[in-house]
């Protein structure tokens, strides 16, 4: 399989849920929410939206999360909350969850996951379905999240949810990872499994999660299908496209994909608050763009992004290039218009800084990595029984769906009334306690 430019213009489908970015991690949090409400907003005043299926998502039910996470770990989850956590002090320690963690116990944390899990999982099913080429949702992708154990501020693991959906319709699954750190939960949910193949390029060394080592490639049935490209600080557009590309080419043919998943992290753009690469929004964009001209049904998620207004700059941007479609520099006004200050401009300028990652480690992994794929046998092939129905397609009794909500789409204008006046008022189920019940007002993060 090789690149080739579409013939047709591809169908996308977008699905949002208006309170996704209503949740709050707490003060001085690196996490904000509040960057997927802002990059919907740039969809919408940049009239994106027009081009798109807009689908308002449903909640994941605790049964959609069991495919991979334990019970025991979604019911704490569905449980604890800022003001019972006196309770729970066993159960957090054993989960990774709450003080001294990143992964602190906020309000709404549960229903924060079943929203940007539902996201993924409608996404999914609708490219099964053969009803879209591209589906996206830029609330999903955190890829931190392990079965029974929270992680780098994710919880429930939308990805491998959403890739085991996939592997229901598809002998072989694609994920690619273009987010500053490696994507470790996914990685180790399918690291001996030769149906879903990973490729992480990420910063590795003193570096979290500290995984994604170039000699990790898998194990068990899995050997040779885990690729990681451990890169260092200061990665160009250009040194990040000498390694993604010819690696992709080389996935493509060996490994054949039935679906892709795409992460696409913003903290590998320059100026990420936790990140250290030098990534212009073009040069991030272009792995989208690549990964797209091979036009395998792909499911586009977003991930990590420390520094809000470039984060939503990144996803409005890559929105575009999915629809094949040229936007102007000059930010159209919007609700969060501000945030865009001094120059209110949608590109980005990188760093002037050095990439150390020099041409002789690029080539040195750019070599390793092919050497590793060409050494696989071919495109595993897998015999494919009937495929199990979907979970919007489960009949189910009435108790059961009092349960659990089925997918409706809802395109009654989704979005159109959305930003209205007190839009950005965080609901009951979004607001942040401290320790004393104080409800706390969401802080606009103008700079920095």
């Amino acid at each position: 399989m090789t690149a080739a430019s579409t013939g047709s213009k591809q169908r996308v489908s977008y699905f949002y849920q208006p309170d996704v970015g209503h949740f709050y991690y707490g003060p001085s949090h690196p996490m904000k929410p509040h960057r997927i409400k802002m990059a919907h907003h740039l969809i919408l005043s940049y009239g994106l939206y027009r081009q798109m299926e807009v689908y308002r998502s449903h909640p994941a039910s605790p049964n959609e999360m069991s495919a991979f996470h334990s019970e025991d770990y979604i019911n704490f989850l569905a449980k604890v909350t800022p003001d019972n956590l006196r309770g729970y002090s066993n159960q957090m320690q054993k989960f990774n969850v709450g003080e001294y963690t990143d992964c602190p116990v906020f309000d709404g944390l549960y229903e924060f996951t079943q929203l940007y899990t539902g996201a993924s999982l409608d996404g999914a099913v609708k490219l099964n379905r053969g009803d879209c080429d591209v589906a996206i949702n830029w609330s999903g992708g955190l890829h931190h999240a392990k079965k029974s154990e929270a992680s780098g501020f994710c919880y429930i693991n939308d990805i491998v949810l959403a890739i085991l959906e996939l592997l229901k319709v598809h002998a072989r699954v694609l994920y690619i990872d273009i987010d500053v750190h490696h994507g470790d939960g996914v990685e180790e949910a399918f690291y001996c499994t030769d149906r879903v193949m990973t490729f992480s390029l990420h910063k590795y060394g003193d570096f979290f999660p500290g995984t994604g080592h170039i000699k990790d490639t898998g194990a068990k049935e899995g050997t040779g299908f885990s690729v990681n490209a451990p890169l260092t600080s200061g990665m160009t557009d250009g040194a990040y496209e000498r390694i993604f590309k010819p690696v992709m080419d080389k996935i493509m043919e060996v490994f054949q994909p039935g679906a892709i998943v795409l992460q696409c992290g913003a903290d590998s753009l320059t100026g990420d608050r936790l990140g250290c690469f030098n990534l212009s929004l073009k040069g991030h964009a272009e792995c989208v763009r690549y990964t797209k001209t091979f036009n395998v049904p792909t499911l586009v998620l977003g991930g990590g992004g420390y520094t809000i207004r470039n984060v939503a700059r990144c996803w409005a941007y890559e929105t575009s290039v999915l629809l094949d479609t040229e936007l102007p520099d000059e930010i159209p006004y919007n609700d969060y218009f501000e945030y865009y200050a001094p120059d209110f401009k949608l590109h980005l300028t990188p760093e002037q800084r050095e990439n150390m990652n020099t041409e002789a480690s690029l080539d040195s992994v750019r070599v390793d990595l092919l050497t590793q794929l060409i050494s696989l046998k071919g495109a595993p092939s897998v015999q494919m029984g009937e495929v199990p129905p979907d979970f919007e397609m489960i009949k189910e009794d009435a108790n059961a769906e009092k349960e659990r909500k089925s997918t409706k789409e809802n395109r009654d204008g989704e979005g159109m009334n959305d930003g209205g006046a007190g839009d950005d008022k965080r609901s009951g189920r979004g607001r942040t306690k401290d320790g004393k019940g104080e409800r706390r007002d969401h802080e606009a993060e103008l700079a920095g």
